[in-house]
């Protein structure tokens, strides 16, 4: 290791502490530079989700590169990002609790917000939210074509939730939504180009079709008709998405510095971060995250606040009070588990970042 991780190694401990998330700019903000350019190659816009970084500051970096607005998965993260004057906001996910608590009604007296539905009962509640707010609600049906997640599975049931949008007159028809599944590309082209002739029928036209997913940067571009993608993971990266050959160690910006904190047997040892740090999401892979000083170890287990190390297959193994910078997994959940983030720049701490949107659940 080089002497320059070295000495951020002990800025990290003497200033903050273990654990400690830290993300290097320098890495984010090339990141950041190459998804914008991967849409404007595809010819459409960028559209990222906080829901990876959920700070306001990360977010206008990625507006002033070129994106042309961001989505959020949860009304909370919206406040946020409103708070800090970014008003074109995609929320893509159906928003009950929030729409029942009153406050979607509340956050869209502020602003027009652009949200989705995949079935009646959604819709119900958002137009009662824009009578509320008392400004027309901006509706996106969500599609499911692959993924198993939210969306309607066919364009006829995207026809009934359009008729009804239709015919409500404060929801107006805003647009498609996909995630498609990597295999699933040719089957949504079809079901959008069955539905937009259904559409077009009833004298409506999606003026937004967005796709979605870091892994679908492979086929960005490959629906047409697509006019914007909505990207997360790739501002920070992590194992999963190294994982699925999107990404390489070197485009991982987000690292979480911890200590070895126990020895007690030969092939074991103890990290100051658990679960409340890099998180039990295991992402589907071998361990709970990728250490760079020792890529034969193996965190194994978790509680709370330790990682369990198996070092049987290490040549050579760390000592007690070596600190060590660890990949997570799965880098959305691991920096909703902090407050802030940080931020170092060649090598030196330059600056925090809040996590400003971090744990709103509603």
């Amino acid at each position: 290791m080089d002497e320059k991780a070295t000495s951020l190694k002990t800025e990290i401990i003497e200033n903050f502490g273990t654990p400690c998330a830290v993300v290097d700019l320098d890495v984010m903000n090339n990141n950041i530079g190459n998804a914008q350019k991967r849409c404007d190659a595809a010819g459409v816009a960028n559209r990222p989700h906080i829901k990876t970084h959920k700070s306001p500051i990360i977010a206008k970096q990625q507006i002033r590169v070129g994106a042309k607005g961001i989505t959020c998965q949860k009304l909370g993260e919206a406040e946020v990002m409103a708070d800090a004057g970014i008003t074109d906001i995609i929320i893509a996910t159906n928003l009950l609790g929030a729409a029942r608590s009153g406050q979607l009604a509340a956050l869209q007296k502020r602003l027009p917000l652009k949200v989705c539905a995949d079935n009646p009962v959604a819709l119900a509640e958002y137009a009662k939210a824009a009578k509320q707010a008392d400004r027309i609600m901006d509706i996106l049906i969500e599609c499911e074509t692959g993924q198993q997640r939210a969306g309607v599975e066919t364009p006829a049931e995207a026809m009934k939730l359009a008729h009804i949008i239709k015919e409500n007159p404060m929801l107006h028809f805003a647009g498609l939504l996909f995630y498609p599944s990597l295999d699933g590309w040719e089957r949504t082209q079809i079901f959008y180009d069955e539905l937009k002739l259904e559409l077009e029928a009833i004298g409506l036209s999606a003026a937004i079709v967005s796709t979605g997913g870091t892994p679908n940067f492979v086929n960005i571009g490959q629906l047409q008709g697509a006019t914007e993608h909505r990207a997360g993971t790739c501002v920070f990266n992590d194992r999963m998405m190294i994982e699925a050959g999107v990404a390489t160690l070197e485009d991982c910006a987000l690292q979480v510095y911890t200590s070895v904190v126990s020895r007690a047997g030969i092939h074991r040892g103890i990290l100051d971060a658990g679960s409340k740090t890099l998180t039990s999401d295991t992402g589907g892979l071998d361990g709970f995250g990728h250490i760079l000083e020792h890529p034969d170890a193996i965190i194994h287990k978790f509680s709370e606040e330790h990682g369990f190390l198996d070092l049987s297959a290490c040549k050579i193994k760390p000592e007690i009070g070596d600190v060590v910078r660890v990949i997570p997994n799965h880098v959305c959940v691991a920096v909703n588990m902090v407050n802030q983030l940080v931020a170092v720049r060649s090598g030196k701490i330059v600056d925090t970042i809040a996590v400003a949107a971090r744990g709103r659940l509603v």
